[in-house]
């Protein structure tokens, strides 16, 4: 069952028109990712779903309805949470207080129970609770702003670049933990990742945008072997 879908959706900034009919589907419970070339149009994408253009067109259907033309904090309060590029967080507040930002629009009682699952999920952040969000590494930002979306236990997961400006080997251990949470929470994802081969490790299906198109979409095995991503995105 498809939670997420696009039908011909177009948008932009101001006159410059960037998506040209985006359709894409992303089942509940999978990893779906979006790859392409700096200015295709792919965090263009995730601000369409999340309300974030001014002049968006066609259908955002989520979990059956159409979130086009919705505002950003009610598209929130539908349970879609999104992880911009560079992070996002409050670089002068604790990681505590980042965590607990991320519960804010919850009415239930759950947030100490949730900040034990995510301290647990992210050790470094459980070390760091007190310290400056600002005073971390690139990586460990990039994990606190993945537990601060996950503490309003959201159903579906927008990341933007999460491995931009970080080393190899923490973003291995980024999309590693993306997969876990995948896999242990059943949660749904859409990535935008120039890392092609990480970010197929860990979809089911995924996307190829160009000039604010989709010229190739399918399963991440069809894609991991087709020539032409295989040479645009994968070097080889």
């Amino acid at each position: 069952m498809s939670l997420l879908e696009l039908r011909g959706v177009t948008g932009g900034y101001g006159p410059v028109s960037v998506l040209r009919g985006i359709d894409l589907v992303v089942e509940e419970g999978e990893v779906a990712v979006i790859l392409g070339a700096n200015g295709a149009g792919k965090t263009t994408t995730l601000r369409a779903i999340c309300g974030m253009l001014d002049d968006t067109a066609g259908e955002v259907l989520f979990d059956g309805r159409d979130l086009c033309g919705a505002s950003t904090p009610e598209i929130a309060r539908a349970g879609i949470a999104h992880v911009p590029q560079g992070r996002g967080t409050f670089g002068d507040l604790t990681v505590d207080e980042n965590l607990r930002l991320g519960a804010i629009s919850r009415p239930d009682p759950g947030t100490e129970a949730d900040l034990a699952r995510w301290y647990e999920a992210f050790p470094r952040l459980a070390e760091r609770k007190d310290q400056a969000a600002g005073s971390m590494s690139g990586g460990e930002q990039q994990m606190l702003a993945i537990a601060r979306a996950m503490m309003g236990r959201p159903r579906l997961l927008l990341l933007d670049e999460p491995s931009l400006g970080l080393a190899p080997l923490i973003t291995r251990d980024v999309f590693e933990r993306l997969g876990e949470i995948n896999r242990e929470e059943g949660l749904t994802m859409l990535v935008v990742e120039q890392n092609a081969g990480l970010a197929l490790e860990i979809a089911a299906r995924g996307y190829v945008l160009e000039t604010g198109q989709i010229v190739i979409g399918g399963t991440a095995e069809e894609l991991a072997l087709d020539d032409d991503v295989r040479k645009a995105y994968l070097g080889f």
